[in-house]
């Protein structure tokens, strides 16, 4: 059964971090391409990084460009989302998603 957990999200400062965890079971992890969606209250949920199966490659929404980092780690099966230089738009709920398949989802609030 395809499973998705997610951790790392929280309360934090304007300017701080966060790093986002999603680990996932159930299937061939390092065959997939996986991504980190958001959405915010009142808005639609939008795409905010992707990364290859092999991590070789990956894209970013403008908004977050320069700021979040996508990565993967095949052994762990979990891809993670390095979020830095936060700012308070980026408060939302994050999720992952691979194949279609989505997480839980995980809230992050910007804010002092």
């Amino acid at each position: 059964q395809v499973h998705f957990v997610e951790s790392g999200g929280g309360l934090v400062q304007p300017g701080g971090s966060l790093r986002l965890s999603c680990a996932a079971s159930g299937f061939t992890f390092s065959r997939f391409s996986g991504r980190w969606y958001r959405q915010a209250p009142g808005k639609e949920r939008e795409l905010v990084a992707g990364i290859s199966s092999t991590g070789g490659n990956t894209d970013y929404a403008d908004s977050v460009k320069g700021r979040f980092t996508i990565s993967r780690d095949n052994a762990k099966n979990t891809i993670y989302l390095q979020m830095n230089s936060l700012k308070p738009e980026d408060t939302a709920v994050y999720y992952c998603n691979m194949f279609g398949t989505w997480g839980q989802g995980i809230q992050v609030t910007v804010s002092s």
